[in-house]
């Protein structure tokens, strides 16, 4: 854990709309817990522009039990994630390519033997809460913990993000083509708001097709200012 007083800033910042969330409704009894890659080869295979924009990025798919994805059911090969019809599939792309979405609405995606029809989508701008995290963010093999938060550091400096707290999870596994992959969860908080949007267009890495990197806004953290919302 990093962890760094804040200094007291009121914002005033306007998010932009030029990069978006799209909530897709979907009809889908049941997913594998560890989906991230195969939902991210049937979306490619329906849009196979999505490889080309560097903003874009496909989340893992949570539903309610999955507490924001900080408790999630711990053995992959035997339990299933029970999809709800509130859930929702999410898609976070450029607005200039919200025309070119609709050829995803209606189709019947193969989740590893697990179907899942999307519907239709509506558009959720990005957030001004400065407390952010992401569910899964990439170790580059390491297990260790403390490497992991001083890579992350560092790779936010390179980025003119300046780092007063934060703070990682536990080690997840996450199977690909390529062999495994190692991600830990990771909250960054106290951040300017120009700072939480530049992540949150963005993300961390280079994995955010396979729903790693993708940072969303946390409101359960009392430091976060609720008037920033508004």
């Amino acid at each position: 854990m990093y962890w760094q007083e804040d200094e007291n800033k009121g914002e005033t910042y306007q998010v932009p709309d030029d990069v978006q969330d799209l909530l897709f409704k979907i009809e889908c009894k049941s997913l594998p817990l560890d989906h991230g890659f195969a939902l991210s080869q049937q979306v490619i295979q329906h849009i196979p522009w999505i490889q080309d924009e560097p903003q874009a990025a496909i989340h893992q798919i949570h539903v309610a039990e999955s507490a924001n994805g900080w408790m999630r059911p711990e053995d992959p090969e035997t339990e299933v994630l029970n999809v709800s019809r509130r859930t929702k599939m999410t898609l976070r792309l450029p607005s200039n390519r919200l025309d070119d979405i609709n050829t995803l609405v209606g189709k019947t995606l193969d989740i590893d033997g697990h179907q899942l029809k999307v519907g239709s989508y509506t558009t959720r701008k990005l957030s001004k809460l400065t407390t952010i995290f992401a569910r899964y963010v990439d170790t580059q093999g390491s297990e260790d913990e403390s490497l992991f938060l001083e890579n992350m550091m560092q790779l936010l400096k390179q980025h003119d993000i300046r780092i007063k707290k934060m703070m990682s999870g536990k080690l997840m596994r996450h199977q690909t083509s390529e062999g495994v992959l190692l991600t830990r969860k990771l909250f960054l908080s106290d951040l300017d708001v120009q700072e939480s949007i530049l992540l949150q267009q963005n993300g961390i890495g280079d994995k955010q097709l396979l729903g790693l990197g993708i940072f969303l806004p946390h409101k359960g953290i009392d430091a976060v200012n609720k008037e920033q919302e508004k």
